[in-house]
């Protein structure tokens, strides 16, 4: 009996090891979709943009598959404690890292729509607020790489900053409205890619407190401090 438990301990953790690996991956090809389609964006480049676009299917199968490897882990060895919470981590992560694939290919769509007509690009503060984005996402990834809940702090404070340039983009939109109405088609879409990239600061959150629930058992979602 004792065996059969090594033998059984040894194969979970090595189903833990490969949802890591695998999540790890999808984590690395979701980064590269939101700051692919950000140059894209920025630089008015709608062919790298097509290229964001097309990946996104890639993106979508590796997400399927990890969920299955997650529940697959959890009917075979039915983990406990840290390690249950670990997989349940890791099911969340993936729907998150997913949306924000999605997030990458929707800015990609407004490259497009907006190739040679984005001359108001600069009127958001949209560069800037991309890269804290960007910097949170990358963080909430190191957090689950090193496990290292202290660092979920350091999200949650580029979170603020980027809600803030989002409230100031709104503000500068109505602005721009009143001053050139007959563009407003065009300044909403540069919204839109403004609340694109408010969302991925969102989801990257929801990554630093899932690794916090991963490390500590503690669900901070609606309570950070």
């Amino acid at each position: 009996m004792l065996k059969n438990e090594q033998t059984m301990s040894v194969h979970l953790s090595n189903a833990l090891q490969k949802l890591k690996k695998d999540a790890l991956v999808l984590a690395s090809s979701a980064e590269e979709q939101v700051a692919r389609s950000l140059k894209a964006f920025l630089e008015d480049n709608s062919d790298l943009a097509r290229e964001t676009i097309a990946h996104d299917e890639k993106v979508d199968r590796m997400e399927v598959e990890l969920e299955e490897e997650c529940l697959k882990v959890l009917a075979l060895y039915q983990p406990v404690a840290h390690d249950l919470r670990f997989v349940v981590s890791v099911l969340k992560l993936t729907n998150d890292l997913e949306r924000i694939a999605d997030y990458g290919v929707h800015i990609a769509e407004r490259a497009i729509a907006l190739s040679g007509r984005n001359d108001l690009t600069s009127v958001l503060d949209l560069g800037d607020m991309g890269q804290k984005s960007l910097s949170m996402f990358r963080k909430g990834i190191e957090c689950l790489v090193n496990q290292d809940a202290k660092l979920a702090r350091a999200v949650w404070e580029l979170d603020r900053e980027v809600d803030q340039i989002h409230k100031g983009n709104f503000q500068k939109l109505e602005n721009q409205i009143k001053a050139q109405p007959q563009k407003v088609g065009i300044l909403l879409q540069l919204l839109s890619v403004s609340r694109y990239i408010e969302r991925i600061a969102d989801l990257a959150t929801n990554i630093a407190d899932d690794v916090v629930y991963m490390v500590e058992g503690r669900v901070l979602r609606h309570n950070r401090g």
